[in-house]
């Protein structure tokens, strides 16, 4: 009896086990819900997606969603998708809202977008609803020195056949800010750009900024102008600054070179000084010398001598001016 039951229990024990192995490997819910859709899917095919580690689910559902939308896939496009690594389900929800706007995008467009790592779906939406892109502050400068900061919108709309290798939003926003910087630059005044900042928008909207982008560029409209800095003032007075030291640079090298100068004559005259009152210092020994061999008599120095004194008091009136005279007469005055 025991043997009896244990042999019962061991047999529905497996036949659990059985059922699971093969409910796991035989989804027969996504199976049944296939063929209440109307979508042909074999029950093999759905053993293969388990043995190729594929879930059944994120196939056989994406398919049943697309078909009732009325597109034409088919359950290898969408394994095959899945395997290369893409989002199935994005992908079909891509083509259902191209298909209801009328947007030509064939399933295999919009793999390759999708693998290409862009956002199929968004990229859809935003054929339908153009988005707006906003600039920062750009810097630009006008002929006359003035600076003005130019901020813009940008309205694009998504360009699904240039998605795949398309340059994106940094693209349109860095030849937008060059337009702008272009278009200041050429301007004489500022104030025509204050008066028309729509000149800018007409410029750069001539200039096929969304060539090779992903996008297309419905719009630009300036949002915002303000004045900033007078950059040609300023780089006048750094220019005159520069000046001011270069030629003050040159005045302090004249002036070194006029001290070193002066040095150079004072110590020449000090040399020459020294020279003469060496000479002089000669003098005595040449006459001495001269009157000892008799080259010289006695009164010829005395003569010498009162030369000497005569030119010195010469020297000494000339300094002092003439003396006025202090004797007075006594003649009455008439």
């Amino acid at each position: 009896m025991l043997t009896t039951l244990l042999g019962s229990a061991f047999i529905v024990l497996l036949v659990i086990v059985v059922i699971s192995l093969f409910l796991h490997f035989v989804p027969l819910g996504l199976w049944i819900s296939a063929l209440a859709a109307g979508v042909d899917v074999g029950i093999f095919t759905l053993v293969g997606m388990r043995l190729r580690r594929v879930p059944p689910s994120n196939i056989v559902l994406p398919l049943i969603k697309a078909n009732k939308a009325g597109l034409n896939v088919n359950v290898n496009q969408l394994e095959a998708h899945y395997l290369a690594g893409g989002d199935v389900d994005k992908v079909i929800d891509a083509l259902i809202a191209a298909h209801r706007a009328e947007i030509p995008l064939p399933f295999e467009r919009s793999a390759a977008i999708d693998l290409a790592g862009r956002n199929v779906l968004e990229a859809v939406q935003m054929s339908v609803n153009p988005k707006v892109i906003e600039t920062p502050f750009v810097s630009a400068v006008a002929k006359n020195g003035i600076e003005l900061k130019v901020k813009a919108r940008v309205t694009v709309r998504a360009n699904i056949d240039r998605l795949v290798g398309g340059a994106g939003e940094a693209t349109i926003l860095a030849r937008v800010g060059e337009g702008i910087v272009t278009t200041v630059g050429s301007t004489d005044d500022h104030k025509e750009v204050l008066a028309n900042p729509d000149h800018i928008s007409r410029t750069v909207l001539t200039k096929g900024l969304d060539s090779g982008t992903a996008f297309e560029i419905l719009s630009i409209d300036i949002a915002d102008v303000d004045v900033g800095r007078n950059i040609g003032a300023e780089l006048m007075t750094d220019q005159a600054e520069a000046e001011k030291r270069i030629a003050q640079a040159k005045a302090e090298e004249r002036r070194a070179m006029a001290v070193a100068q002066e040095q150079e004559m004072r110590a020449f005259t000090q040399e020459m000084q020294a020279k003469v009152v060496e000479a002089q210092a000669d003098v005595p020994k040449a006459l001495a010398v001269a009157l000892k061999e008799g080259r010289l008599g006695v009164m010829d120095y005395y003569n010498m001598n009162n030369v000497l004194a005569d030119t010195q008091m010469r020297e000494t009136i000339a300094k002092t001016g003439p003396v006025e005279s202090t004797i007075k007469t006594d003649e009455p005055k008439k």
